[in-house]
């Protein structure tokens, strides 16, 4: 069996490449820039194909049995089309934990339980991977991280064990229906993140609390993904990127659900998931 696995260049989508070559799969990657693939495992077929453009896919899904399916709302009802057509017989998309507790509907999963595939929803918390790109630039440069929130516990989770979970729906029977919420194993604050950091780099790595509106100011500064998400990851935007902060009708319990441990991930797998010290220590090269 092929998986064609969308989104392969991304932190999650690079991780379910490199584990299904791993469980021996043959595996073919898409992503819209074929030069950006670099660092994927040898053996994998790199197409290019843009989500955007369903028409792009055509080509990929020929004789792929199974689908991983990185979330484009826009288009997922043509992809997922394409992908039955084509002979798919099983769909693992990426969502979000924030479905799970109702702060978000995702309409790619409603798309994807009506395929008449196999399905199964991956709803991953926060990425632990998303800090590595707002702090370590500064990190690298100066050892320090200056950032808001200073004690506000965050349950993050690994992007490794998020493809993990979507790697055991892709190739196991009895994932069929199900939606996964997948957390860290415990919540850490952002001064106890960057003490691992410091502390998987062997070197002291020094925070700065500094307001949100401060904390905007660096992180546009930066550009990137650090400029792009930052309204997001501070607070200024919801979920959906509509409603200013404090204007989205979400409650702080509605919130607190996604501080505490889920079991799905340890049901899954059958093993707790990596703490944020483990993720430290797995990025040392990016921080140092």
């Amino acid at each position: 069996m092929t998986v064609l696995v969308t989104g392969a260049t991304g932190f999650v989508g690079r991780n379910v490449v490199k584990q299904l070559v791993e469980a021996g799969v043959r595996v073919r990657a898409t992503t819209r820039r074929p030069e950006a693939a670099h660092g994927l495992p040898d053996g994998v077929e790199v197409a290019g194909a843009d989500l955007e453009r369903p028409g792009t896919l055509e080509t990929a899904l020929e004789g792929v049995g199974a689908l991983y399916l990185f979330p484009v709302e826009e288009t997922a009802e043509e992809v997922v089309a394409l992908a039955k057509e084509a002979g798919v017989r099983r769909i693992v998309d990426l969502s979000a934990a924030s479905v799970s507790v109702g702060l978000h509907h995702n309409p790619v999963e409603t798309v994807v339980e009506k395929s008449g595939l196999e399905w199964t929803h991956v709803r991953p918390g926060g990425f632990m991977a998303n800090m590595l790109q707002l702090w370590a630039p500064s990190v690298r440069a100066e050892r320090v991280v200056r950032y808001p929130f200073a004690d506000e516990p965050m349950n993050l989770v690994h992007e490794a064990d998020i493809a993990a979970v979507a790697v055991r729906a892709l190739l196991e029977d009895g994932h069929h229906g199900r939606a996964y919420t997948i957390t860290g194993p415990a919540s850490w604050t952002v001064r106890e993140q960057v003490a691992a950091i410091g502390e998987a780099l062997g070197e002291p790595v020094r925070y700065e609390e500094v307001s949100r509106e401060r904390a905007r100011e660096l992180l546009k500064a930066q550009g990137g993904f650090a400029a792009a998400s930052a309204d997001l990851m501070l607070g200024f935007a919801d979920y959906d990127g509509g409603a200013a902060s404090g204007e989205d009708g979400y409650s702080d319990q509605d919130w607190s659900a996604l501080e505490r441990p889920w079991p799905d991930l340890e049901q899954v797998l059958g093993r707790p998931g990596r703490t944020y010290a483990d993720w430290a220590r797995d990025h040392i090269g990016d921080f140092r």
